[in-house]
């Protein structure tokens, strides 16, 4: 997602700095525009001195998507996931707030409950802390809110749901999109969690990058929380049946972290269309084409 956006930014005119400690990403994903960065440093948001260096460049809006992103391994490791998405971005807001920077916190949609069948999700729906991952998400949230309301931050806190597209890694368990494309063009079986009932809103990764480009620069979105989504709900096993096509291999498997499954996930961003003037671009199916496009030429 960071590179995305860090593209998009650099399209418009902005000046882009990254601190990037590529525990998901690489630094090939950025070679197409590296030399046209202010700045990128291989860090980690836990390393209070690197932040601090950092931020002496003195920027108007701190994009915050560092994070553990794994469910399992939060899981397994909840003490990794806390340092990383919670002492982490307190060390983040601790800057912002030492340089009256903007932040714009990228949280996710995973923090709501499920929603009941055919029911759009909006920000004011429940939330359910199902997991650490999902916890330490919330928890970013209530201090981003926090340091705006005891210390005047300029914030907004960003919900999107299911992110997809090039670039994105297939050895990750959010990806179920390049997973079940990559398998695919390699001749193997989709292996779909449960029954694959559950349903989730898939959501271009591009359109994203702008959506969360458009709430950082706009004044309307201070200090709120906003969703973004195609409002479009497709159940993972008919996804697996879009891709896999007539003849290919569809295989159900045990899921390993079920009482964390959000069943129905549909967006209902219209506070973001009314505010922000903002709306998706990418349909599925052009989505998954320009997804298996980009695999296919990956080595």
């Amino acid at each position: 997602m960071g590179r995305w956006l860090a593209k998009h930014l650099l399209e418009a005119g902005h000046q882009v700095w990254v601190l990037d400690n590529l525990s998901n990403s690489r630094e090939r994903n950025i070679a197409e525009f590296r030399d046209k960065l202010s700045g990128f440093v291989i860090g980690d948001i836990k390393n209070k001195k690197v932040l601090s260096a950092i931020f002496k460049n003195k920027f108007n809006v701190c994009f915050h998507l560092a994070a553990a992103i794994n469910v399992q391994e939060s899981i397994d490791n909840p003490g990794e996931c806390f340092a990383d998405n919670v002492t982490g971005t307190f060390n983040v807001l601790e800057e912002c707030r030492r340089h009256k920077t903007k932040m714009v916190f990228i949280s996710s949609a995973l923090v709501y409950a499920s929603a009941k069948k055919g029911e759009l999700i909006s920000e004011e729906h429940q939330l359910n802390p199902s997991c650490p991952y999902v916890a330490s998400k919330i928890f970013g949230e209530e201090m981003v809110t926090a340091y705006h309301k005891t210390y005047k931050l300029p914030v907004v806190i960003l919900r999107p749901f299911s992110i997809y597209g090039p670039w994105q890694r297939s050895d990750s368990e959010g990806g179920v999109m390049s997973i079940f494309i990559s398998r695919k063009l390699k001749g193997l079986p989709l292996l779909v969690y449960g029954d694959g009932s559950q349903g989730r809103d898939f959501f271009y990764i591009e359109d994203c990058a702008k959506f969360i480009a458009k709430a950082g620069f706009s004044s309307k979105a201070l200090g709120g929380i906003f969703n973004a989504g195609s409002g479009c709900e497709v159940k993972i096993k008919e996804l697996a049946e879009i891709i896999a096509g007539k003849k290919g291999g569809i295989k159900l498997i045990k899921h390993h972290h079920p009482h964390a499954e959000i069943m129905n996930m549909r967006a209902d961003s219209r506070k973001a269309r009314k505010l922000l003037g903002w709306t998706f671009e990418t349909g599925l199916k052009e989505g998954i084409a320009k997804t298996a496009d980009w695999l296919q030429t990956v080595k």
